[in-house]
C-alpha cells in the first residue's frame, strides 16, 4: 500500500496521529524536503529508506514507490500541509491507478489553517466574509485566465495567497487594481507553526514595504477578517432558534 500523508503546516506535533503512525511503520518514505519539517521523520524505523522528492522528478518518484510497493513494502509519500492544496498528488494517483496499485490519503493540517492560528483570526466572519479564496499568482507556471488575481480580488472576500511572496510588489498592485482598497488589512505569515514563525500585519498597499526580505515559505492573507468589525454569529444568539435550542423570549 502507498499512503499519501499530509505532514501538517510545520510543527512536528501537528501531524495527525494516523500520519505519525504511518511514518513509524513505513519501509520507504518519499518526502517533500523543501517544505516538510525534517523532525517529522525522527520517529521512522532505522531500516526505513528516505528519499527527498525536492531533488526528484515525477518519474523518479514513481521509480522508487512502485517497485517498493510491489515488494510488499509500506510506502509513505509525505507532502507538506494537506496534499489536496498544491500537493501535485493527482498526477501521482493517476499513475498508480494505471499501474493497478492501491493507495490511501491521510489528510493533514494545511498551512492556511496554521496561518489563521498564528493570526488568532477567523477567516469567515458574519457580514464581513463567508468565502475563503485559496490561490496564487501566476509565475513560471500559469493560472487559468478566469483566476487572475484581479478577478478574484473583485469579490472582496477573504483571500489566502500561496507561493507568491517573491512577487509581493506586483501582487499588491494587482489586488488594488482588482478592487481592494489600499488600506484593506493584510498579513504576511512566514513559516506558519514553525519555531521561526513570523507574523507581519500590514495593508494591501504596504505589502511590499512591510514584507521586504520575505521571498518564500509565506502566506499572504487579505481581507476585513483582520479588522475589528463584524456581526455576532446567530449560532449562539439567544434570540435565534436552532435545531437544538429554542430562542429565549
Amino acid at each position: 500500500m502507498i499512503y499519501f500523508v499530509g505532514a501538517g503546516s510545520g510543527a512536528p506535533d501537528l501531524i495527525t496521529i494516523r500520519g505519525a503512525n504511518l511514518i513509524k511503520k513505513a519501509d520507504v518514505i518519499v518526502y517533500a524536503g523543501s517544505l516538510v519539517n525534517p523532525e517529522i521523520l525522527n520517529n521512522r524505523k532505522e531500516s526505513c529508506e528516505v528519499y527527498n522528492s525536492a531533488k526528484m522528478t515525477l518519474e523518479e518518484v514513481m521509480q522508487v514507490m512502485i517497485p517498493a510497493e510491489r515488494r510488499g513494502k509500506l510506502v509513505v509519500r509525505l507532502h507538506t500541509g494537506d496534499p489536496c492544496v498544491y500537493g501535485a498528488h493527482r498526477e501521482q494517483m493517476d499513475w498508480l491507478d494505471k499501474e493497478g496499485i492501491l493507495y490511501e490519503i491521510c489528510p493533514g493540517v494545511s498551512s492556511f489553517c496554521g496561518a489563521a492560528a498564528a493570526l488568532k483570526a477567523e477567516y469567515t466572519l458574519p457580514d464581513v466574509s463567508q468565502t475563503v479564496i485559496l490561490t496564487r499568482m501566476e509565475g513560471r507556471t500559469p493560472v487559468p485566465p478566469k483566476e487572475k488575481i484581479e478577478l478574484l480580488a473583485a469579490h472582496g472576500a477573504t483571500m489566502v495567497i500561496f507561493l507568491s511572496a517573491g512577487q509581493i510588489e506586483q501582487l499588491s498592485k494587482r489586488l488594488i487594481d482588482g478592487g481592494y482598497s489600499p488600506d484593506t488589512p493584510a498579513a504576511i505569515v512566514y513559516k506558519a507553526t514553525w519555531p521561526d514563525e513570523k507574523v507581519i500585519y500590514t495593508t494591501v498597499s504596504n505589502l511590499a514595504v512591510d514584507g521586504k526580505g520575505i521571498t518564500k515559505t509565506a502566506l499572504i492573507t487579505i481581507g476585513g477578517f483582520l479588522g475589528d468589525k463584524y456581526t455576532r454569529s446567530k449560532l449562539y444568539d439567544p434570540s435565534f432558534t436552532t435545531e437544538f435550542r429554542e430562542a429565549s423570549k
